[in-house]
This record gives C-alpha cells, sequence and structure tokens, in this order.
C-alpha cells in the first residue's frame, strides 16, 4: 500500500471495543473523505478448524463494515509484528488512529488498555480513543421520533488549549473536525491561580483573578482569530474558566461528540496527568493530538 494514501487506520483485535472504534472510524473517513484501514497485529490466531493462521476477525470486520458503508474505501491487512510498533508504524501513515477502549467500569470510567496508552503517548499522528458502546447518535443531537438519528446535527466538538502552547496542529485538528461535522467548536482555556498560605485549594482572593482573567479570554481570542477567518462557517465559543482542566474538560464532554487534547511530541513519551484523568473518564471520544 502506498504510503501517500490519506486514510484513517483502526486497530482490530476481534473485541467489542475495536469493532466500536472501527465502526466510528469509517463514519470519520466517510466524513473526511478518506481511506479506511483495518489492521490486526500481533502473532496469527490459530484456525480451530485447521490449525492454522486465521484472518476471520479483520476478514468479518471488512465485510460487516462494508455492508454498513457502502460508499466507503476498506483495505484490511495482518501482521505479525508486535502491536504497540505496527500500530505506530501505522498512526505515521496515516491522518489519524483509531483505537478501542473497554467500556465504562464499575467506578465511572473506562479502562484503557496499555497498548493504547502507550500508542497514543507515542504515536507522531493523532490517535482517537473510542469507548466501548459508542453508537452513531452518541455523536449527534438528540431528536425526537419523527427525525431519523442520522439527520439530527453533531454535537460540538471541544477543544482543550493551553495558552502557553497554542500548537496550529492541535488547533487545525479540532477546527477541522469541527468543519466536517458542520458542527460547533468549544474552545476551553482552563486556568489556576497557585493557592495562597490559609486558604483552601481552588479559592480565589477578590482581587487577584479579575486581571488575569480579562488577560487570558484576550490571548484566546487572539490565538483563534486567524483561525476564526479560515474556517467562517465554524461557530466558536471560547471559554475561559477557573479550577483544574481536567474537571472542566470531563464536564464539557458530557455534551460533546469528541474532545480534543494535545500532547507535547517533544518531551519523549508519554501523557499528561489531565490527559490519564481525562481519557480514562470521558464519555466521548478523545482526540490526543501530538505537537512541538
Amino acid at each position: 500500500m502506498s504510503k501517500e494514501t490519506r486514510a484513517i487506520t483502526v486497530g482490530i483485535d476481534g473485541s467489542r471495543a475495536s469493532l466500536d472504534a472501527a465502526d466510528w472510524a469509517a463514519r470519520e473517513a466517510h466524513r473526511r473523505h478518506l481511506v479506511l484501514r483495518l489492521l490486526q497485529a500481533g502473532p496469527d490466531p490459530v484456525s480451530p478448524s485447521d490449525g492454522g493462521p486465521s484472518r476471520v476477525t479483520i476478514d468479518r470486520a471488512a465485510v460487516q463494515l462494508a455492508y454498513a458503508h457502502p460508499a466507503l474505501d476498506i483495505m484490511a491487512r495482518r501482521t505479525e509484528t508486535p502491536a504497540v510498533p505496527a500500530l505506530l508504524a501505522a498512526a505515521a501513515e496515516s491522518e489519524a488512529l483509531a483505537l478501542g477502549s473497554l467500556g465504562f467500569s464499575d467506578f465511572a470510567g473506562f479502562p484503557v488498555g496499555s497498548v493504547a496508552l502507550a500508542v497514543a503517548s507515542r504515536a507522531e499522528r493523532p490517535v482517537v480513543l473510542v469507548r466501548a458502546g459508542e453508537l452513531p447518535e452518541d455523536e449527534r443531537v438528540p431528536v425526537g421520533e419523527g427525525t431519523p438519528p442520522a439527520k439530527a446535527p453533531y454535537l460540538p466538538v471541544v477543544l482543550g488549549l493551553d495558552l502557553a502552547r497554542p500548537a496550529d496542529g492541535l488547533i487545525g485538528y479540532a477546527f477541522d473536525a469541527a468543519a466536517f461535522r458542520a458542527a460547533p467548536l468549544h474552545v476551553m482555556h482552563a486556568w489556576t491561580l497557585p493557592p495562597p498560605p490559609g486558604y483552601a485549594v481552588g479559592a480565589r482572593t477578590r482581587d487577584d483573578t479579575a486581571g488575569q482573567e480579562e488577560a487570558n479570554r484576550r490571548s484566546l481570542g487572539v490565538i483563534l482569530h486567524p483561525w476564526r477567518h479560515k474556517f467562517p462557517e465554524t461557530t466558536v465559543v471560547e471559554q475561559v474558566v477557573y479550577g483544574p482542566a481536567g474537571h472542566h474538560l470531563l464536564k464539557a464532554s458530557i455534551q460533546a461528540g469528541l474532545l480534543v487534547m494535545g500532547r507535547r511530541a517533544t518531551v519523549g513519551g508519554g501523557l499528561g496527568r489531565v490527559a490519564h484523568f481525562v481519557i480514562h473518564h470521558c464519555t466521548c471520544p478523545v482526540a490526543v493530538v501530538p505537537h512541538d
């Protein structure tokens, strides 16, 4: 396959989570007019009939997706390369990589497997983590019985933005995602002050925040100004909020179709504390976008 093929890749392992991620990736590929690539990595499963290698899992997924999305160009590939290096290599050749997660646990979050975390923390391209049970209607505004779910407007795309590192690749991914959905884009910056001695964590004094909050609002407006001109048809909502970023992003994700977060690629592999928290508890797909 040509490395120049513009595609979205999804990791397939036969689990319900990976199949739901594949369906999300198919919808995203259709929205963006891209090829969908299915990748099953790791040692070949053994066919119970003849003891030889089996392609049942990925072939079945390809057939199901082709039936559900007949206009989509789908490519399926198996490799015996271990999952993490195979997925990292595939991500480098893709517009984005989608991976499934295990769904909600008893702790009101969804446990992300070691493979998904390893890939999301090191991939060169955006990685979208999709929880098990994600349905097409989950990314759209709820509608009444008279309106087909596929005709409903999309829920907002939410971008968590650090004003100190407003990377173009991160902002551009979020604007593209909103534009392809004709959805509003909510850009959120959360900030806090170091708690002064004698104050509870998170408390604010009367006169220490007004100036800083206004400065943050101005900075956010300046950063987004050229993007508003580049995407004039996208409704942009700017939000500057005080408090822990993870808390505010989780609240925003309840009414979002996609949450977009950045990861600094220049400081080595790894996800930050906020990203870890959000990934494990978010109720919508999370796109982790590497940037300088």
